[in-house]
């Protein structure tokens, strides 16, 4: 499995950096569900998958086909540097089924609230297939892609939505997106039949 940047999965990773500007990301890989209108990557502060408040953002329509019980390659390039980690999550049915933004510890300071550090998931749990991927505290070379290989369920699911959430330490709280951004793909994922189907996720018998 090659990963850049990546540590261990811990309870909890924290971050004491300078202050410095939010962060953003662009989804290379799975075609995102979402227009990156620029180079950043925008819009992608919303939760559960991009826009912001005033722009929804502009459907794709891309759906990507894999196979349940496969590993899925994710490919993502982080376009304004912050601190952080990112966490993939898949929904089977509806959105509503994605974790909500990892639970974030800050400090006080002059400006308000500030983030130090979040939960990492481990081992991880549906819905959850990858947490604490890409720990850094130091900022890339330009040009260099964050990419892992991550393991599907054995499913049959006609619209999945795979959820890539970056949080963010030392940042200001973010009404659109509290101390994350996020990108989503959707994939058509059809289980390889020479595999058990994995039940403990919705809709799989």
């Amino acid at each position: 499995m090659k990963k850049l940047f990546w540590m261990p999965a811990a309870a909890v990773a924290v971050f004491l950096m300078p202050e410095i500007a939010s962060a953003h990301f662009t989804l290379v890989e799975p075609a995102s569900w979402i227009v990156e209108t620029n180079a950043l990557g925008d819009p992608q502060k919303l939760a559960p998958c991009g826009g912001t408040s005033q722009n929804a953002g502009t459907p794709t329509g891309a759906l990507t086909e894999v196979m349940g019980g496969a590993s899925l390659h994710i490919k993502l390039r982080e376009t304004v540097f912050h601190p952080g980690h990112y966490r993939v999550a898949l929904a089977v049915n509806t959105r509503s089924e994605l974790p909500a933004d990892p639970d974030v510890t800050t400090r006080d300071t002059p400006n308000g609230p500030r983030s130090v550090s979040a939960k990492i998931m481990s081992p991880v749990a549906p819905p959850v297939l990858a947490d604490g991927l890409f720990v850094h505290t130091e900022k890339a070379l330009p040009d260099t892609f964050f990419e892992t290989d991550v393991r599907l369920p054995n499913i049959n699911c006609a619209k999945c939505t795979l959820q890539i959430v970056e949080f963010m330490a030392e940042h200001g709280h973010n009404p659109d997106g509290d101390y994350s951004y996020h990108h989503c793909a959707d994939l058509h994922i059809r289980a390889n039949p020479s595999m058990p189907i994995a039940k403990g996720w919705p809709g799989q018998s």
